[in-house]
């Protein structure tokens, strides 16, 4: 919201780009999407605020773009380009199964803002310090001109941070405000030290990607073995598993997916003591404080709940090998 506003201010422009299946937090601006369950797949889904009180008035400020299609942002930007302020992108998109950019799109969508005077504001409130201890902008190699860190950040104390490029952010107290109670709340900050150490002076990260590597190996090893149709997208830190041979590149390609084996076997993997989502939207979150024990419990609790969701009617989903 700060970021928008901010973006919106350097640049005197009101509009914005988002993606199809991406979430950027409970404010009005934040709350339009696509629904898919009515779409026929002729034209463009309309957009829809997913709450009541949002005001219509705001929806003409948004255009959505789908995923890892440069060549429609690009259009985008020649036809409203005068008027978008912001780029808002989660290259990993944290509430849609962590389907990723290809490093490609985000490069040509980096070069895009830059051309036409938008600002590209990186949502890395599920990545920042989590991917890499850059977050998501080293492990791409693109940087953004604002971006947005929380989650991770303090290690469950509550904090969220904006930062971007000096001349941008200067403009915080000459003319935009920016503030609130708990601004600089010397626990959260004390906490957000203590974490940031941790991350940059031990191996946390890199055990964390170790675990998650491991983890999909054994899920997929125990679907394998069942001929079950599978993939994996996202980082191994945050991963998403998706039942289709091949891994979905947006948010429609999820969308028109049949992910009732995951919303059963979830159920199932609760009552195994896996705590995961249970919307398949969700990718599974590794903890550094996750160990060896827990990786052979969660796989043991997962090979449970295919054989439990199987029983009950998922053969549907099995493939031939």
């Amino acid at each position: 919201m700060a970021g928008l506003r901010l973006a919106r201010a350097f640049t005197g422009k009101d509009d914005y780009v988002i993606l199809e299946g991406s979430y950027h937090g409970l404010f009005d601006a934040a709350m339009w999407f696509t629904p898919m369950d009515k779409w026929t797949q002729v034209g463009d889904p309309e957009i829809k605020p997913y709450s009541e009180g949002v005001p219509v008035s705001t929806k003409s400020f948004a255009h959505f773009v789908q995923a890892n299609d440069a060549n429609q942002l690009e259009d985008v930007f020649k036809r409203h380009g005068n008027k978008i302020a912001c780029m808002l992108i989660e290259p990993i998109m944290g509430n849609c199964l962590g389907i990723a950019a290809e490093p490609e799109y985000l490069r040509a969508a980096r070069e895009l803002c830059t051309k036409h005077g938008v600002v590209m504001l990186i949502d890395e409130v599920k990545t920042g310090f989590r991917v890499a201890r850059g977050g998501v902008q080293e492990l791409y190699g693109v940087h953004a001109d604002l971006c947005t860190f929380a989650k991770a950040l303090g290690n469950g104390y509550p904090i969220s941070v904006l930062a971007g490029r000096e001349h941008i952010m200067r403009k915080i107290g000459r003319g935009v405000a920016h503030g609130g109670t708990y601004t600089a709340h010397s626990v959260s900050l004390a906490a957000a030290e203590k974490t940031l150490e941790i991350l940059d002076e031990t191996d946390a990260l890199e055990r964390v990607a170790d675990y998650g590597t491991k983890l999909r190996a054994g899920m997929r090893a125990i679907l394998q073995a069942r001929g079950i149709a599978h993939s994996f997208v996202g980082h191994p830190s945050m991963s998403g598993l998706y039942f289709a041979q091949n891994p979905p590149r947006n948010y429609r390609a999820w969308k028109g997916s049949d992910y009732s084996f995951y919303d059963a076997m979830a159920q199932v993997l609760h009552d195994e003591g896996v705590l995961c989502e249970p919307d398949s939207r969700e990718p599974w979150f590794v903890s550094a404080a996750h160990d060896a024990q827990c990786l052979t419990d969660t796989l043991k609790g997962f090979e449970i709940a295919v054989d439990t969701t199987l029983r009950a009617g998922g053969a549907t989903h099995k493939v031939t090998a």
